[in-house]
Formats: C-alpha cells, structure tokens, sequence
C-alpha cells in the first residue's frame, strides 16, 4: 500500500512551525509496510487543499492529513475535503457531548466556535480524538481511504496510535519486521564496508538502511514476509551477525540511547559517574539526565568554562595551564582526577577545547577538542578534530565522550 501526506497550514509555509508530524507518520508508517510516496504542505485554501488531494488520491491509495480542524476560521480543512468529495455537511450529536462534556469538565462554557467542530462531511466515520475536542475524520471514497486529523502533534498521534493503526494492522495480511542496530563514532560508509558480504547474503525480502546523525549511524533491517514467528528469526540471525562483525561501535538496538546504555552499566556495576566540562558547557551532565533513573548514578558536573575554575574546584595546576595551556591532554586528565575525587564518584568525563567559530591558533585551531575518560588511577584519552560549527561541535564531543564512557566502563569494571 502507497500514501501520501498533505500538512495543511500557513504557519509551516512561512517557518513558523516545523512540520513534525510528516516524520512521524512516515516512521509510523514505514513500521506496517506502507510507503509514503510524497508529502505536500499547503496553505489554508481551500483551492490548495482540494489540489493536493486530488494530486495524492491520484498517485496512491490512501491519504494522511494533518491540520485545519479547528475552532477559528482558519481552519477549513473539513468543507475542504467534504468540497472535494461533493458532500453536505451535518451537525454530529455525539461529538458536541463530547466537547461539551469536556468544557464542563474544565468549568468552562463551550464556545459557539466550537460548536463548528461539530459539522461533520455525510459519509464520514468519526475518530475520537482522547487528547483534544477536535475528532479526526476517515472517508472511502472510489477505493480509497482519507484520513483527517488535528494538527496538533500529540492529538494526532493519540488518533494514529489508538485507534488509525491498529485497523490497518488488524487488515493487513503481510507482516513487517524491523530490527535497529545502532553505532557510535564509525562512518556509514565504513560500516556498510564491514557488513557487505553479511547483506549481500541476506534473501531479497529483508533490507538494510543506513541512517546517520552526527557521531551515529543507525543500521535498520526490515523485512516483509507472511510468516511473523520466521521473519522474526531471521531479522535476528542476521542481526547477532552484523553485531558479531561491527564489534564495540554497536551500543544498542531500537529505540534505546548512549545514555539510557550508560545508565544500565553503571546500575550493574554500581558505579558513580561524575563529568568535568569546559567546551561542552555541561551538555554531556543534559545528556545523561535525560533517561529516568540517572539520579542512580550519576553525582553531577562542574562546568569548569573559566580557567579560575578549572584550577579552584578541580585543581588542574596552574603551572599546567600557563605552560601548555587549557586545551591540552594534561589539562583534561587533571580535570578527570580533579572531578573524581570533588565528586566522590568511580568514573569520570572530561572536556575541554575550543568549540569556536573563533578562538582556535594554527597550533589548535577550532574544533580541537581533547576529552577524556577515567578514574584517579587511569585516564584515557582522545583528540577530536571536528569542524567549526560550535554547536555541531558540542554535540559531536558529547557523543563521543559519553561513548569513550560506555567502552571505559566495559574494559574496567
């Protein structure tokens, strides 16, 4: 099955919003076999909407708009869409008790606006929306299927989530399997190198996707296939290969994180995590609090940006400072030592360079960045070379240092 996405609003064609609920949809999607063959975004007109409908129901076989649903003027998607398939419009009774359930509920009076919510195009089968007062809508028209929702992300992901994809699934006679490896600091084109020969074996109905970020390469396998329990095991066999052959790059699988991994190894090991940070300005500590749980583990951080406060609360010397500078392997070993023992933690990051655009010498020009992981008996270290994009280069350094971390942790302990 084919689909297309229209995203109806002003506010995405003039840069106002960005357009999130394409990525999700053609992710979601993705997931159940059915491809997404274009995604238009257009403006609240009727004309524009109608076109692109036409447009989309004549190259595939079911279309997914988001936006235009509700209560201002602006939003028009519905006589829209009931325009387009020469449908009158009806006052729904169930709908207005449930957005007048929901005012009363909040102790509001339901406004005359939203009682426009409540006109519905003849035909429609109406999807509850749990998040908001707007309802999505469903339509089959000559073999096809649109389906309407709100624009709100978390509206119509509730929609898509509740009740959109568990009917296409229940209707769907292939079944789609996917599997995520996911890599650390190793290029997609060095990856796809070491796994050539793994996918050139592999039968034609599993495919293999490179996606990359920066500092990260996700490895997806997906295959389509009638037998779910057998598709299954054969995304795993090939799976335990790939990572069999990529080594310690592979960190996780699916939707798990650098630091969600962290977290899990440190909890085993129970150890105390701590981070000394200059360049990075302490986005390696928001990293690492983000997963639930890191209260567990992790002590804290000193962004240590000044130089008083590299040598006043992790006692880098001044000696090292003044003669081969802030940005040195000296300085960032003493700032691992230095947080350690501050911290009272077990391991520790430490960073320090210059993130730029400007700052950087022909001896250490911007993006040299030195980072190091370690306790007050072992320090290891690495010299990065990015670019001169300051905040490229924070979140490069940070994914590294957290990757140094997880190795450090697995050689260690």
């Amino acid at each position: 099955m084919q689909a297309s996405i229209i995203t109806v609003g002003d506010e995405i064609l003039i840069g106002q919003v960005i357009d999130s609920n394409s990525a999700w949809l053609g992710q979601q999607l993705s997931e159940i076999g059915i491809s997404v063959k274009k995604i238009w975004s257009v403006a609240d007109e009727s004309d524009q909407i109608i076109l692109g409908m036409k447009q989309a129901l004549e190259e595939t076989d079911i279309l997914f708009m988001t936006g235009g649903l509700g209560p201002t003027k602006d939003d028009i998607t519905k006589k829209a869409i009931a325009d387009f398939l020469g449908r009158d419009m009806y006052f729904d009774e169930p709908t207005f008790e449930r957005i007048k359930s929901i005012f009363e509920k909040l102790g509001r009076s339901m406004s005359p606006s939203h009682h426009d919510q409540c006109l519905m195009p003849n035909g429609v089968e109406i999807l509850y929306n749990s998040m908001g007062t707007a309802p999505g809508m469903l339509f089959r028209h000559d073999g096809k299927i649109i389906i309407s929702m709100p624009g709100v992300p978390y509206e119509m992901k509730a929609i898509m989530s509740e009740i959109v994809l568990p009917m296409i699934k229940s209707t769907s006679s292939i079944k789609i399997c996917h599997k995520t490896i996911l890599t650390a600091c190793t290029g997609e084109t060095t990856i796809e190198n070491m796994i050539s020969d793994i996918v050139t074996s592999m039968p034609s109905y599993i495919k293999v996707a490179y996606l990359p970020a920066i500092a990260s390469v996700r490895v997806r396998l997906s295959g389509t296939g009638s037998n779910e329990t057998e598709l299954n095991d054969e995304i795993q066999h090939y799976t335990q290969l790939i990572t069999q052959k990529l080594g310690d790059i592979v960190y996780g699988y699916d939707d798990s994180s650098l630091e969600q991994e962290i977290l899990t190894l440190a909890i085993q090991k129970d150890l105390k995590i701590s981070t000394a940070e200059s360049c990075t300005g302490g986005a390696i500590a928001s990293r690492l609090v983000t997963v639930p749980g890191s209260s567990a583990y992790y002590m804290g951080s000193i962004v240590a940006y000044d130089n008083a406060v590299k040598q006043n609360l992790l006692h880098v010397p001044e000696e090292t400072i003044s003669r081969i500078g802030a940005v040195s392997e000296e300085t960032v070993k003493a700032m691992v030592i230095g947080v350690n023992h501050a911290l009272q933690s077990d391991v520790s990051i430490g960073v320090t360079g210059i993130a730029g655009p400007d700052g950087g010498t022909p001896e250490k020009p911007v993006g040299h960045i030195w980072i190091c992981v370690g306790n007050k008996d072992i320090q290891e270290t690495f010299l990065l070379k990015a670019g001169k994009n300051r905040l490229k280069n924070i979140e490069t350094t940070t994914f590294y240092a957290l990757d140094m971390l997880r190795k450090f942790i697995l050689k260690e302990y």
